[in-house]
């Protein structure tokens, strides 16, 4: 089974991968950091080849040294009683966004920021579990303090230059690079372990190194935007669980502000634009005792899968034209779905075979 590792120090998530990946792991520990890619001065053997002139490595590295001025200010060190990881200043008044699990069931907190060495303290506004997001604040905010710029998640492509920072292995202020590996893949965090059991959609995936630590950090373009919260990271459970370089996982920079500006105005989200059945479910299985469906145990009054006929005891096998076989997978196609969309939901009452028309609710 895929699975995937939240990128805190000290705690294990084992996180689960949608259908597409090979079987790899999570784990925290893995302090493998991916090589650079090669300079456009590196050579292969053979011939020289014809083709657009490359961008001189000084101008390159220029553009580096750049992106990691503006940004690495922004970037803090949060310490929890049980976890330390990274987050990133949002606004001049204090706020700082990080992950879910970073905060965990805490409400106070040590940061350190990039303009002082002084550990200063932060409370706890609200933490938003289902999107594995967190607002902290400074009890008091020191002067220089540089809210980063958030970039527009339209604008990234794969294949495009990435820098994340963070504090891995609670190396404050570190930085790694790569690129934009994929877009819009779909994890989903275990519950156990210190995780939130979040399915989050449409995360970028790069190939610069996340390692314990880094969670709740940065991962910036070269023109000195976040692009993305630097969440999860991979490793290869056929191979002891050592690291699988170059698989790491970040949510998405108009997720993050989407969150953030919801908590920071309200304390709280109240419109996540994740679609739900509102019901109670669990995995059931076959007679091969392999996941067959999920059981639905209890439907909301007046809720989405209630409104079109659903109820207690049915078992959803497929959500439009994805098979659902757990609550992972259901969660997953629920992912890719907007609340008020209408989806096809089969599913088995007793030994008949069933559609309904759903108009889905809202998380």
């Amino acid at each position: 089974m895929d699975v995937l590792h939240s990128r805190r120090r000290a705690r294990r998530l084992m996180l689960p991968l949608s259908a597409g990946f090979c079987a790899i792991a999570l784990v925290s520990g893995c302090s493998a950091a991916q090589a650079p890619a090669p300079g456009p001065d590196a050579t292969a053997s053979g011939p020289a080849q014809p083709g657009p002139v490359a961008k001189a490595a000084g101008d390159l590295q220029s553009e580096y040294q750049t992106a990691i001025n503006d940004v690495l200010p922004s970037v803090v060190q949060i310490d929890a009683s049980e976890s330390l990881g990274s987050g990133v200043v949002y606004d001049t008044k204090g706020h700082i966004v990080t992950n879910a699990h970073v905060v965990g069931d805490e409400k106070s907190f040590k940061v350190t920021v990039a303009t002082g060495e002084k550990v200063l303290k932060a409370t706890l506004v609200a933490a938003y579990p289902e999107q594995d997001l967190a607002v902290i604040k400074l009890d008091g905010v020191p002067d220089g303090l540089r809210p980063a710029k958030f970039g527009d998640s339209e604008k990234v492509a794969v294949g495009q230059i990435v820098l994340a920072m963070g504090s891995p292995l609670g190396l404050s202020s570190s930085v790694t690079q790569g690129i934009v590996s994929a877009l819009g893949r779909t994890v989903s965090e275990s519950r156990t372990a210190g995780g939130t059991g979040a399915t989050i959609a449409n995360m970028v995936q790069t190939s610069a190194a996340i390692n314990p630590g880094n969670s709740g950090g940065a991962l910036v373009n070269l023109n000195s935007e976040v692009i993305g919260i630097p969440t999860l990271a991979a490793s290869d459970p056929q191979m002891g669980d050592s690291a699988a370089p170059g698989i790491g996982f970040a949510i998405p920079a108009s997720m993050v502000r989407t969150v953030a500006d919801q908590i920071i105005k309200d304390g709280k989200v109240t419109d996540s634009g994740r679609a739900a059945l509102d019901i109670t479910g669990r995995t059931v299985v076959n007679d091969d005792y392999r996941p067959a469906g999920v059981a639905i145990v209890n439907v909301q009054k007046g809720g989405a899968a209630a409104d079109a006929g659903l109820r207690a005891g049915d078992i959803i096998t497929r959500v439009g034209d994805a098979p659902i076989s757990t609550i992972t997978s259901l969660a997953e196609a629920l992912a890719a779905e907007k609340p008020g969309q209408e989806v096809t939901v089969t599913y088995m009452r007793g030994d008949a075979k069933k559609t309904a028309k759903v108009k889905l609710g809202e998380i």
